[in-house]
């Protein structure tokens, strides 16, 4: 059995037509999709950007993070060596001194009983000096 060309033509057109119907949901899925797909560029490009921005924040703190990183070492190597001097040249002289105040005080309660007699006798020695100053104008 040949076919001939009318034959062809009409097949054609029903096979044509078939496909028309059954193509055209699949081209508008396929549009759809295409239309997704540019907005997910776009989304990605947004994050991208996103991104970027956050990892630029990230490094200006691990900077800043560094930068107090050294100054709490600088400030720890500055403590100790207050420390250093604390203890090697104000604490013995504050013991020193606190020696020097202890001795003075200890003497100070020792003749503490002894400065009431010495104040009596120096009442007593301005009396009798006055005394012989009277006696010593008579005289004269």
């Amino acid at each position: 059995m040949t076919l001939t060309n009318e034959d062809l033509l009409a097949i054609s057109q029903v096979v044509d037509t078939r496909l028309e119907k059954r193509l055209k949901p699949i081209e508008k899925d396929i549009k759809e999709l295409k239309d997704d797909v540019a907005g997910l560029k776009v989304d990605i490009i947004v994050l991208n950007d996103k991104v970027q921005s956050l990892d630029d924040k990230v490094q200006s703190l691990d900077d800043k993070v560094q930068s107090l990183d050294d100054k709490v070492q600088s400030l720890e190597a500055g403590l100790h060596n207050v420390r250093l001097f604390q203890e090697n040249i104000i604490l013995p002289r504050l013991n020193t001194i606190e020696s020097c105040y202890t001795d003075t005080y200890h003497r100070y309660q020792r003749d503490c009983d002894r400065m009431e007699t010495v104040f009596d006798d120096v009442d007593l020695l301005k009396k009798v000096v006055a005394e012989h100053s009277e006696k010593l104008q008579k005289l004269a």
